[in-house]
């Protein structure tokens, strides 16, 4: 079976953030400034570190300190959660998912709610075996939640699966720390500073794609 971490590997959560960011902060007034997503960044994994709440909160309780930070003092209707339906995917996801998809299950690891992802799933369009999301767990990756689970609902060895991800720090480390394969899907072509140490690197899912169906069309 092959995984996926969703947004930053499939869809392209950062455009998205961004225009959302702009278009919530514009609509206060405020002028856009790179130093929002930055701590867009910040806010949200300090949340997700937190006890667990829902991503819809954990976005409009972003939203909030980012208005108030900026000056805001009567944020408008929270609007950063429902932007996440309109976040699209990268060029190559939905023609590599579909060539995978017959060979391989398929599923995602998500730090978003099941209402959220359904939205994205229409994106997607090509139907997956099985999604985890931290309202399932109730906890947030770098936590090992999502991938525990996984192993114990689809009862694989950690060896019959592959974890796809874009995050070192979200997916490869805990990956690591729990021996799950893993290859890091490097579309910024960034240099790897940290301890996490992914099987292999390839710079988008359409080179991922073609490594793995060259070996052979295994269903796993």
């Amino acid at each position: 079976m092959i995984t996926f971490d969703c947004y930053g590997t499939l869809i392209d959560w950062e455009s998205g953030i961004r225009k959302s960011l702009e278009d919530v902060l514009g609509s206060a007034g405020v002028h856009w400034s790179e130093k929002y997503f930055d701590r867009y960044l910040t806010t949200e994994a300090q949340l997700e570190a937190e006890p667990y709440q829902p991503y819809r909160d954990i976005l409009t309780a972003v939203e909030d300190r980012l208005l108030t930070e900026a000056g805001v003092s009567s944020p408008p209707e929270p609007r950063l959660a429902d932007s996440q339906a309109h976040w699209l995917p990268f060029h190559d996801t939905v023609d590599s998912l579909a060539r995978l998809k017959k060979h391989f299950q398929l599923g995602i690891l998500s730090n978003v709610d099941r209402t959220l992802f359904a939205h994205t799933a229409e994106h997607l369009k090509v139907p997956m075996d099985w999604v985890i999301t931290a309202q399932d767990v109730r906890s947030y990756k770098p936590a090992h939640g999502h991938f525990l689970q996984m192993l114990q609902k689809t009862g694989l060895k950690k060896e019959q699966v592959l974890h796809t991800a874009q995050s070192l720090f979200h997916d490869i480390r805990p990956c690591n720390q729990l021996g799950i394969p893993c290859v890091w899907i490097n579309r910024r072509n960034e240099r790897n500073t940290t301890t996490a140490r992914p099987w292999a690197e390839f710079p988008d899912l359409a080179s991922f794609a073609d490594a793995v169906l060259s070996f052979g069309n295994h269903k796993a």
